[in-house]
């Protein structure tokens, strides 16, 4: 299993910036310390809320987002009531995913990403919504064929439920293709001088002995859109290059990496550059590799410790924003899917045809197994 749930865009120059809306459910069984019930928003990666089973509040955790009450002064008590009562159905969902596991006891989750991107220049949208169990896909909605998908035998008997309720289903191509982007450019407008600034990174050439790769790190870069790959003579190069993943820092920003494995001899590093691009801007950054750059060349003594120190924050993080209720995560085939297990009836969600819009209540319209 591994910890996940960022997703990137690599741009290579794309300025066009896609949003996304993402909440994650977790219910865990067994995990000391932990809430059994957490839930979390983001916007753009930007965590916008947080429920759990200790505080039973969902409240905002972004400053712009109470902006939302000022359209609808209900509308934090509406979504904490939405996540009380979502606690019993995952809670139930856990049990339910052990038997059917032949599980009895150990460290469990059940989880759930629900969501949709929205490309601000063509217009596009994409809805996903993904179950899964300790970090392997469960049941996931095919938007294009309103139908859902069961890639562990275990989600089958969820699967063949779900596809004869008809008014769950239709309730998701709702959602997932209106509902979800309206509020998508709702959230994006509250946040817009935040959301859509840029800040362009630092970058550093980092080895930590003569035989090691060299390290291409960017940091304090925002928004998440971004790339870091190497070029040679000009030409972007594959072959000896391992691309990290966008990794979140603490303060908000974002951290990447592109190690190169070098066999050129130190005279012929000139010919090799680091390029950086983030959406919205035009220009590269361009880092060109000269010994003299290089921190932590040779026997490793002054390698730079608050950069390595630096990633593992930020996969902590990532990893949970574990104390804002994240999550295990698995990188499939298909994309990022998330586990989630619940086998009381989907229909106990809120009826499809309700009012109600608000985020958290449109997520948990299928938790249930």
């Amino acid at each position: 299993m591994k910890l996940i749930f960022l997703l990137f865009l690599g741009i290579h120059g794309v300025t066009a910036v896609t949003h996304s809306l993402k909440y994650f459910y977790t219910a865990s069984s067994g995990v000391s310390g932990f809430p059994e019930y957490v839930s979390v928003g983001l916007v753009d990666d930007v965590q916008i809320s947080h429920c759990d089973s200790i505080t039973k509040r969902n409240v905002p955790k972004q400053d712009w987002m109470t902006a939302a009450t000022a359209e609808d002064p209900q509308y934090w008590d509406r979504n904490t009531q939405t996540c009380v009562g979502n606690q019993q159905s995952f809670k139930a969902g856990v049990q339910i995913l052990k038997q059917r596991f032949n599980q009895t006891g150990g460290i469990h989750l059940y989880q759930e990403m629900v969501g949709c991107e929205w490309d601000d220049e063509t217009g596009e949208v994409k809805g996903f919504n993904q179950y899964g169990y300790d970090g392997d896909d469960l049941v996931v909605f095919d938007l294009k064929t309103t139908s859902w998908v069961a890639p562990k035998q275990q989600g089958v008997i969820t699967k063949h439920k779900w596809d004869k309720n008809k008014a769950n289903t239709d309730y998701w191509i709702s959602y997932l293709s209106q509902i979800c982007p309206e509020w998508l450019k709702k959230y994006v407008a509250y946040g817009k001088s935040s959301l859509q600034r840029t800040e362009l990174p630092s970058v550093s050439l980092l080895q930590k002995s003569a035989s090691s790769p060299v390290s291409c790190h960017a940091t304090g870069f925002y928004p998440n859109g971004a790339d870091l790959f190497w070029r040679r003579d000009g030409d972007e190069i594959h072959e000896g290059v391992v691309k990290g993943e966008v990794l979140p820092n603490n303060d908000g920003t974002f951290q990447m990496s592109a190690d190169l494995k070098l066999s050129d001899t130190p005279e012929e590093w000139g010919r090799y550059e680091c390029v950086f691009q983030l959406s919205g801007v035009k220009d590269d950054l361009i880092t060109k590799l000269e010994k003299r750059r290089l921190r932590g060349n040779g026997s490793g003594s002054d390698f730079p410790v608050a950069a390595v120190v630096g990633v593992l924050v930020g996969i902590l993080v990532l990893a949970g924003v574990v104390a804002g209720g994240v999550f295990y995560w698995k990188k499939g085939n298909h994309g990022f899917k998330r586990t989630n297990t619940s086998d009381t009836s989907s229909s106990s969600r809120e009826d499809p045809d309700s009012k109600k819009e608000d985020n958290e209540k449109q997520t948990m319209m299928g938790a249930n197994c």
